[in-house]
C-alpha cells in the first residue's frame, strides 16, 4: 500500500465538508458534529494513500467527473499466485475436505471444531495475509480474494473466518497501523493461528452510527482500563486477540486486546440466539474494568480508531463478494441435478424456460462477482484506496446471493427447500445476512454517493453555501437581484463547469478485443457514466443543503452508477476469458443491469439469450463447478 501523506487533506480541528454543509442546512450542532467526525475519518483514511491512489483519482471517480475513458483501470489481469502461497491454499482446502470425510469439521456445538482450526493453522491458512518476516505467507490480495471463492466451495464459514481474521480482525490493523514492536509481538501468533482474531466495533447503540460509541478505556499507570459492551462480534472466544474500538479521552481509538483464557469478573461473553453464522461463534463482549497494556494502543500517523476500522472494511467487502461467488456455485451445483430429475407434465424442468432463465441468471451473477473480486483486489494491490469500488463489490455480491437464494434456488427446489438437511432450509440466514455485513447495503450506497460527490461539492457547492450564509440568505431566489449579486462570485465557477459539460462531446473508449455484444455494453457504459455527472450535479443543485435528507434519491443515483460500473468490470473481465459460456453469462448480466438502470421490461432477445445460457448450464457447461458434489436429492419419487 502506498501511504504517502497528502498535504491537502484537512488538518485536525478544521470542520469537514459534511459538518459545514449540515450546519448550513440547519441541522443540530450534535448531528453536524457526529457526521463531521465520520467525514473527518474518511479524510484521514485518504491521507494514508498517495494522492494518485486516493478517491478523486480512483477509476470510478475519474470515469464520471474527469470523463476518463481509459479501460486499463477497469481491467482485471490473470492472477499469478506464488508457488509457496498456492501450496498453503491447496493444503488448507484439503484440510477442510478431509475434515468433512472424517466427520470432524464441526464439534458437538455444531461450530467449526478446534481440531479443524488447528489443522488449518498447521497448513498456514491464518497467516496468508501476514508478511513473511512475521511467519506468514504475504499473499497478494489479488490471489487471496479469489482463493476465498474456492474455499467457499469447501465451506463458506471457513472462507468467512479467513476474512474476519485477516481483513477486519486484528491482522490488518496491526499490519497497517502497528509500530515495529507491536508487529513483532502480535503478528507471529496471528500468523501461526495460535491467536485467532476478531474486530470489536459494533455496540448496542453503535452500528451504522459509529459516533455513538460508549465503550471507553481510561489510562491507569501502564494500562488502560476498559469498560463497556460490544455486540455481534464474530469469531470471538476466550484467549483470542481482538481489535477493540473504544473511546480514549473521548476520541475513537483501537486497542489490541489479548482476551483472558477464561471469563472472569472483568471479561464476560454475552450469548444470544442468532440464526446466521450458525457454525461460528458470534457473541457480545462485556468489559468491566479489564486491564490492557498501554503499549497495545495503535497510534496511526493520521486519524484515529475510525480510520483504522474503515481501512480493514474495504478488504472485508471484497472477501464477502468472493464468498458469495463460491456460495452461489454451490446453489448451482444443487439446482442442476434436481432440474435434470424433476419432471412436470412428463417433461424435465431443465427444459422449461423459467428454470433455464434461473440458471442463466445465476451464471451471470457468479461471473459478475468473479469480475468484481478480480478487479477490486487488483486495485488494492496496486495501491488504491478502493473505497467506492469495494462498496460496489460488497453490495453486488450480497444482493446477488440473497436474490439467488430466494428467487432462483428456493423456487427451483420448491417445498423441498424447507426440509431439514436441505441447503436452503439449513442456510437461508447465511445467504441473507451478508446484506448487513460490512455495512448494510443501502447505507453503503449513500456512502458511495457521498464519496462520489464530495470533491465536486467542495469545489462548487460549498463556496455557494458559504456565500449564502455570509449574506444571511436561507432560501435563495435567482430572480432576486440582491441574491444574484451576493452569489455572483461563488456561482461563476459552477456555471462554467455546467456549460463545459453541455458543450463537450462524450469520448469513445479504446476497447480491447471482445465480442460485439460485450463491446456494445462496455461502450454504452462508458458513455452513460460520462453523462451521469450532469445528472448527479443537477440533483445536488436542486436539493442543495437538503440533499443529506434525500436518502432515497441518493441511493437511487448511487445504484444506477454502481450498475454501470459493474457493466464495465464484467465486460472487461469476460473479454479475457477463453470460456464462451462465461462471455455469454456476462452478456446476460449486462442486459439485466441495463434493464434495471432504464426501468424497462426484458426483451424477447434477452429471454432467448438467458434461456439458451441456462440450457447450456443445465447440460454441464459451467466449468467452474465441475467436480462439485451436489447435495442429495431429498424425497425422490
Amino acid at each position: 500500500m502506498n501511504t504517502q501523506p497528502d498535504a491537502e487533506n484537512p488538518q485536525a480541528g478544521e470542520p469537514s465538508f459534511a459538518e459545514t454543509a449540515l450546519k448550513l442546512g440547519g441541522k443540530s450542532d450534535d448531528e453536524a458534529r457526529r457526521t463531521g467526525a465520520i467525514d473527518a475519518a474518511d479524510d484521514q483514511v485518504e491521507g494514508l494513500f498517495a494522492p494518485q491512489y486516493q478517491t478523486v483519482n480512483s477509476p470510478v471517480h475519474r470515469a464520471i467527473w474527469d470523463r476518463d475513458v481509459s479501460t486499463e483501470p477497469f481491467s482485471s489481469q490473470p492472477v499469478s499466485t506464488p508457488p509457496d502461497v498456492q501450496k498453503v491454499m491447496d493444503e488448507s482446502i484439503e484440510v477442510v475436505h478431509q475434515a468433512r470425510r472424517e466427520g470432524t469439521l464441526l464439534d458437538e456445538k455444531q461450530k467449526i471444531s478446534p481440531a479443524t482450526l488447528g489443522r488449518l493453522a498447521e497448513a498456514g491458512y491464518w497467516g496468508l495475509l501476514v508478511d513473511q518476516e512475521y511467519g506468514g505467507s504475504g499473499a497478494p490480495f489479488s490471489a487471496f480474494a479469489p482463493f476465498l471463492t474456492q474455499m467457499a466451495l469447501a465451506d463458506p464459514t471457513i472462507a468467512g473466518l479467513a476474512s474476519v481474521h485477516g481483513c477486519i480482525g486484528a491482522v490488518d490493523p496491526v499490519r497497517t497501523f502497528g509500530n515495529a514492536e507491536q508487529k513483532q509481538r502480535f503478528l507471529p501468533g496471528l500468523a501461526d493461528g495460535s491467536r485467532l482474531s476478531a474486530f470489536a466495533l459494533t455496540e448496542p447503540c453503535a452500528g451504522s452510527d459509529l459516533t455513538a460509541l460508549r465503550t471507553s478505556a481510561t489510562r491507569d499507570g501502564d494500562s488502560y482500563v476498559v469498560t463497556g459492551e460490544k455486540l455481534f462480534i464474530t469469531n470471538v472466544a476466550p484467549g483470542r486477540t481482538i481489535g477493540l474500538v473504544c473511546l480514549i479521552e473521548d476520541k475513537p481509538s483501537v486497542l489490541i486486546v489479548d482476551l483472558p483464557p477464561e471469563e472472569n469478573d472483568q471479561f464476560q461473553l454475552k450469548e444470544y440466539g442468532l440464526y446466521a453464522l450458525k457454525n461460528a461463534y458470534n457473541r457480545g463482549i462485556v468489559f468491566n474494568g479489564l486491564r490492557v497494556p498501554a503499549e497495545n494502543l495503535l497510534e496511526p500517523i493520521r486519524g484515529d480508531g475510525l480510520t483504522i476500522a474503515y481501512h480493514g472494511l474495504n478488504l472485508g467487502r471484497i472477501a464477502l463478494c468472493a464468498n458469495a461467488a463460491g456460495t452461489m456455485r454451490l446453489m448451482m451445483a444443487s439446482m442442476i441435478p434436481w432440474a435434470q430429475f424433476r419432471r412436470t407434465y412428463g417433461e424435465l424442468i431443465s427444459t422449461r424456460e423459467l428454470v433455464q432463465r434461473r440458471l442463466g441468471r445465476l451464471a451471470g451473477m457468479i461471473v459478475g462477482c468473479d469480475a468484481l473480486v478480480r478487479w477490486c483486489s487488483r486495485l488494492i494491490d496496486d495501491g488504491y484506496r478502493g473505497e467506492m469500488e469495494c462498496i460496489v463489490a460488497k453490495i453486488f455480491g450480497s444482493e446477488c446471493q440473497k436474490e439467488a437464494a430466494i428467487e432462483l434456488f428456493m423456487k427451483t427446489h420448491g417445498g423441498r427447500s424447507f426440509l431439514h438437511g436441505h441447503l436452503l432450509g439449513d442456510n437461508v440466514h447465511e445467504y441473507l445476512a451478508p446484506c448487513i455485513y460490512e455495512g448494510e447495503g443501502e447505507m453503503l450506497s449513500m456512502g458511495f454517493f457521498k464519496s462520489l460527490v464530495k470533491d465536486h461539492g467542495k469545489r462548487f457547492f460549498e463556496p455557494i453555501g458559504m456565500a449564502l450564509q455570509a449574506a444571511g440568505i436561507k432560501k435563495p431566489n435567482p430572480m432576486n437581484p440582491a441574491h444574484a449579486w451576493a452569489l455572483k462570485g461563488a456561482v461563476l465557477p459552477y456555471m462554467k463547469w455546467v456549460v463545459a459539460q453541455k458543450l463537450s462531446a462524450t469520448s469513445k473508449p479504446l476497447l480491447p478485443g471482445m465480442s460485439t455484444e460485450l463491446r456494445a455494453h462496455a461502450a454504452e457504459a462508458f458513455e452513460r457514466l460520462q453523462r451521469i455527472a450532469a445528472e448527479i450535479s443537477g440533483t445536488m443543485q436542486k436539493y442543495q443543503l437538503a440533499l443529506a435528507d434525500r436518502q432515497c434519491r441518493m441511493t437511487h443515483l448511487s445504484q444506477k452508477t454502481q450498475d454501470l460500473i459493474t457493466v464495465l468490470a464484467v465486460t472487461l473481465y469476460a473479454a479475457h476469458q477463453d470460456d464462451e459460456l462465461v462471455k455469454d453469462a456476462a452478456d446476460v448480466l449486462c442486459h439485466e443491469l441495463y434493464q434495471r438502470v432504464d426501468g424497462k421490461h426484458p426483451s424477447d432477445r434477452y429471454f432467448r439469450k438467458a434461456t439458451k445460457l441456462g440450457a447450456a448450464v443445465a447440460d454441464g457447461g459451467f466449468k467452474s463447478i465441475a467436480g462439485l458434489q451436489p447435495d442429495e436429492i431429498m424425497m425422490p419419487y
